[in-house]
C-alpha cells in the first residue's frame, strides 16, 4: 500500500506540472491603451477615468409647464412668457449672460437677495439642483429642469401632475418660493405673497391654453396621408 500511494502522488505531481502556466510579471504584463473608460497608470496605482454621467431629465407636460409658468408669474419673472424672464435677477435687473448663476447679492426695498433666473434660484439652491441633475450653464431649459427638481424635492410633483392648483400644492411649494402662500395665506418667509385665487386663475388659464396647443398639434398633421408612419412620427416630434 505505501508503494502504491507514493506512485499516485508522483503521477499527480507530473500531471499538475504539465498544465502549469507561468504568470507574467508586472513588467511583462500587457496593458491595453488608455481610454476614457480604462484605467490609467499613476505611479503604483490605477486610476479609472470614467465619462461624466448623463444629466437627468424630467418630461415637461402641459401640467408641469403650467405650474412652472405660475411660479414665474408669482416670482415676477413671467414677462409675458418671453425668454427674458430667465435673465431676471432680484430687484428686476437682467444678468448679462446665462453661462452661470450670477451669485450676486442685490439690495432693494429693504431686502437683500442673490436670487436669479425665472424661478429666482438662490445660489446654494441652484448648486444643489445642478449637481443633483448634472446640469451646466444657466439657460432656460436648464432652469426648467432645476425647478422641477425642486418641486419633486418638496414632494409636490405628483400633485402637480394631477392638473389641479390646490391650496395644498401651493403650501407645499411655499418654503421653496416665498411668493407662494401657505395654508394660512401668508408667505413662509414673511415676504410679499401672491393671493391663492390669483395664482389659481393664472394656472387654469395657462393650462387650458397649453392643452389646446397639444390638441391642435395632434389633430393637424404636417403631412399626408395622416395615417402613414411618417406623419405619425412627425406629429410626435412636434409634441412639447
Amino acid at each position: 500500500m505505501p508503494k502504491l500511494r507514493t506512485s499516485c502522488l508522483l503521477l499527480s505531481a507530473l500531471v499538475a506540472s504539465a498544465f502549469t502556466v507561468p504568470l507574467a510579471s508586472a513588467s511583462e504584463a500587457s496593458v491595453p491603451e488608455t481610454s476614457a473608460s480604462q484605467p490609467e497608470e499613476a505611479g503604483e496605482r490605477l486610476v479609472f477615468r470614467l465619462p461624466p454621467p448623463a444629466p437627468r431629465l424630467f418630461a415637461i407636460t402641459p401640467e408641469r409647464r403650467a405650474l412652472l409658468n405660475t411660479i414665474r408669474y408669482a416670482e415676477g419673472t413671467w414677462a409675458g412668457g418671453t425668454a427674458v424672464g430667465y435673465r431676471v435677477m432680484f430687484g428686476g435687473g437682467l444678468m448679462p449672460s446665462l453661462d452661470r448663476h450670477p451669485d450676486r447679492v442685490i439690495r432693494k426695498s429693504g431686502y437683500a437677495s442673490a436670487a436669479a433666473g425665472a424661478y429666482q434660484f438662490m445660489p446654494f439652491t441652484w448648486s444643489l439642483a445642478s449637481r443633483s441633475l448634472g446640469l451646466t450653464a444657466f439657460g432656460p431649459e436648464v432652469q426648467d429642469q432645476a425647478a422641477i427638481f425642486l418641486i419633486q424635492r418638496r414632494g409636490a410633483l405628483a400633485l402637480a401632475d394631477l392638473g389641479l392648483f390646490t391650496p395644498h400644492l401651493a403650501a407645499r411649494l411655499a418654503p421653496e418660493w416665498a411668493s407662494f402662500p401657505t395654508m394660512a395665506g401668508r408667505s413662509f418667509y414673511g415676504q410679499p405673497v401672491r393671493r391663492f385665487h390669483d395664482l389659481r386663475r393664472f394656472y387654469e388659464d395657462n393650462l387650458s391654453q397649453l392643452r389646446g396647443e397639444v390638441a391642435q398639434v395632434a389633430v393637424e398633421p404636417s403631412c399626408l396621408p395622416a395615417e402613414s408612419i411618417e406623419c405619425r412620427l412627425e406629429a410626435l416630434k412636434r409634441l412639447p
